[in-house]
């Protein structure tokens, strides 16, 4: 069958990279993709990811059996809905199901309304609202622009002070329209991990949980990124904690199909904070996670064609997965000045070297390919270096090994990923 994915990043080159193992697989698509995608499947420069109408232009012309669609936005403008109405198989929830990630009110509501365990919270359209809740709680406390702002519209606030200018900036229009509502919520404290489900028809098939690494430098300091590196699955995790966050996702799975008009085909990502009195969510997505995939998808031994294809067609009982017992590490390589200003079109080498080692993957993220067909870099997180091994260190060290044979201009990554997860729980303390 031919197949088409939606987006450039990284996820989706480790999501194209699965589907094109899959003797299923004919054609493979991605739009616009990267560099990486380029190896395994035809990108598609000039499709608008966002413009449903166009996509399904695309799919009708180029006979596309399954659409893929790995980033949020396309999810939350509805590109779902319109290729759906037509009758195409589409992995990914339509524009009622992305708002669980589309707004955080949003979100927040249907958490409580199904009693899953989430923070404390407080949304407003009203500055002065949001201003007095702050005064009241106290610090440290979690301020959030409601809606789509790229994974930069959190600040977990130490101070009353940082809370307030948190406020300001979402008023004063730094998000723009994401910000004219705000949630303010309490700051839950632990480590975080995420876990991914594969959801069809009110029923939910839990992946392994992943942990990611949002700091831009070594011990966790610096600014927020998308994400330098992760790993799966999470040794910190107890057997009472993963039966909790799988009965949550259970849950919320089932709640999606008594309160949406649709059925929500795709992958739900719960973002879960491991408190001292149980995981309590986070956040959810409507979505895979990035760089989380990349450490969850290679350790799938199932065709990935059947099971998004399953999840598609809402044949939830049709799905089987099984998965490689190993542990994956990905370290993200990244531009220099990432997440700040950074310059693009670096030479990048040593990729093919990288590959050659066993059990390691590149996922390309911000690449592209120049005139001279040199692969250069495009974006700020450049590439996602993941190995498999069968202990974490084994997989932790491969993965290292494999980063060190690439290099551009101003290559910078962490240096430390999954440390804390080998020291143990009480690093978090």
């Amino acid at each position: 069958m031919n197949i088409l994915v939606l987006g450039s990043g990284g996820r989706e080159h480790a999501i194209a990279w699965a589907l094109a193992k899959s003797p299923k697989t004919d054609k493979l698509y991605v739009a616009p993709g990267n560099g990486g995608t380029a190896s395994i499947a035809e990108n598609v420069t000039g499709l608008d990811a966002e413009d449903g109408a166009a996509v399904l232009d695309f799919v009708q012309e180029h006979d596309i059996a399954l659409v893929v669609i790995g980033p949020e936005a396309p999810l939350v403008v509805g590109v779902a809905d319109v290729l759906r109405g037509a009758g195409v198989p589409v992995f990914g929830p339509d524009k009622q199901g992305a708002q669980l990630e589309g707004s955080k009110t949003f979100c927040k509501e249907f958490m409580m309304r199904n009693n899953l365990p989430t923070a404390e919270y407080l949304s407003t359209a009203d500055e002065a609202q949001a201003h007095a809740y702050i005064d009241k709680m106290g610090a440290p406390i979690v301020v959030k622009a409601d809606g789509l702002a790229a994974g930069k519209g959190v600040v977990v606030a130490q101070t009353a002070e940082e809370a307030h200018e948190a406020v300001s900036s979402c008023f004063e229009g730094a998000f723009g329209s994401a910000g004219n509502t705000v949630v303010i919520e309490e700051c839950l404290t632990g480590p975080e991990c995420s876990m991914l489900a594969f959801v069809s028809a009110g029923k939910a098939y839990c992946m392994a949980p992943s942990q990611d690494h949002k700091r831009a430098y070594d011990g966790d300091q610096g600014p927020n990124t998308g994400g330098m590196g992760a790993y799966s699955p999470v040794p910190i995790v107890t057997e009472d904690e993963l039966k909790t966050m799988e009965d949550v996702m259970q849950r919320a799975a089932a709640a999606t199909a008594v309160e949406f008009d649709h059925d929500y085909r795709g992958v739900l990502y719960g973002g879960f904070m491991l408190t001292p009195n149980g995981p309590k969510l986070l956040e959810y997505n409507a979505r895979f996670g990035d760089p989380e995939t990349q450490v969850v998808l290679p350790r799938l031994e199932s065709d990935l064609v059947e099971v998004m294809l399953a999840v598609a067609e809402g044949r939830p009982d049709d799905i089987e997965l099984s998965w490689a017992d190993k542990w994956t590490v990905t370290v993200v390589l990244a531009s220099e000045g990432y997440p700040r200003a950074y310059e693009k079109g670096k030479v990048i080498l040593g990729v093919d070297d990288a590959n050659e080692l066993d059990d390691v993957m590149v996922f390309h993220a911000g690449t592209a390919l120049n005139a001279d067909g040199e692969l250069v870099t495009a974006g700020g997180r450049v590439l996602n270096v993941t190995a498999m091994g069968e202990t974490f260190q084994a997989a932790r060290e491969r993965a290292y090994e494999a980063c060190a044979l690439i290099d551009f201009e101003g290559k910078q990554n962490r240096s430390d990923i999954g440390l804390r997860a080998i020291k143990g729980r009480d690093s978090w303390a």
